[in-house]
């Protein structure tokens, strides 16, 4: 069937996917660049911490200093003021410390976000896949096309009919038999057939049904004469490996005459001895 939709979707999906893994890519580095910023803000909380140290033992120097007189109070001011622009540059530090650990975590949910675009990429691809794979028609065994049921170009329902069919490796004949013959074949029964195309050929089978319901039967069944009337509809089937050898030959539709052995006892007569093409 047509897959020119199909196809143009499967080209997006593929295009899908490659964008969805190189999502991958953009965010696991971004996962790394955030880490390294942390790095980075970590040794300057490190370094902001030695330099409020520092300034808080100038400090206590100064205190001392201005305290016994040997230093003025505006050294002192000076270095108070010192000490709490290191503390605060220490919070703000560490307030970026927060803050790259939280782009950390958002740049690994976006990391997490771009494998689920690639799987849904995926399962998308696969899914058109699967239905181009529908789109191609495959008998459902080998056989003959007897006859073209939809056109090319012609639109058709779901589970609408394409081709008929015969399949070459099932082939029977069905005849009738007497109700005193038919209760004598069982499943199984050999039978031989002639066609009356190819009377030189005589081909085994065997039969695999026997109607339970008689044919041809009147109304009411009331006499005898009546009863010899009930005909039993059998079917005898060929074996397959025998088709198998001529399958260009077989016919469908052919009549012919069905030979039963109704005393398996008995031989069969040398005019019915099996005899097929080779």
């Amino acid at each position: 069937m047509d897959t020119q939709v199909l196809n143009a979707q499967h080209t997006e999906a593929v295009a899908e996917l490659r964008k969805a893994e190189s999502g991958i890519q953009i965010a696991e580095s971004q996962v790394a660049q955030r880490q390294s910023d942390q790095a980075a803000v970590v040794a300057v909380v490190a370094q902001r911490r030695a330099e409020l140290s520092a300034a808080g033992k100038r400090l206590a120097r100064s205190k001392t200093l201005a305290r016994e007189g040997a230093a003025s109070q505006q050294e002192y001011d000076d270095d108070l003021a010192g000490q709490q622009s290191r503390a605060a540059t220490v919070g703000a530090a560490v307030a970026q410390v927060a803050a790259a650990d939280a782009a950390i975590v958002t740049a690994r949910a976006q990391v997490a976000g771009a494998r689920a675009s690639v799987d849904a990429a995926r399962a998308t691809i696969a899914r058109i896949e699967a239905d181009i794979e529908d789109s191609a028609l495959k008998s459902p065994r080998d056989a003959r096309v007897q006859y073209r049921v939809a056109q090319p170009s012609e639109v058709i329902a779901a589970g609408g009919k394409v081709l008929n069919l015969v399949d070459l490796t099932d082939v029977y004949m069905t005849f009738f038999l007497p109700d005193a013959a038919a209760g004598k074949v069982s499943f199984g029964s050999e039978v031989r057939l002639v066609l009356d195309a190819a009377p030189q050929w005589v081909v085994p089978a065997h039969a695999s049904y026997v109607a339970d319901v008689a044919q041809f039967t009147p109304k009411t069944v009331e006499t005898s004469s009546e009863r010899e009337k009930l005909m039993f509809r059998v079917r005898a089937r060929i074996d397959p490996t025998i088709l198998a050898k001529s399958i260009r030959e077989v016919k469908t539709g052919l009549p012919g005459v069905a030979y039963v052995r109704v005393d398996p006892a008995k031989p069969w007569p040398d005019r019915l001895s099996i005899h097929t093409p080779n």
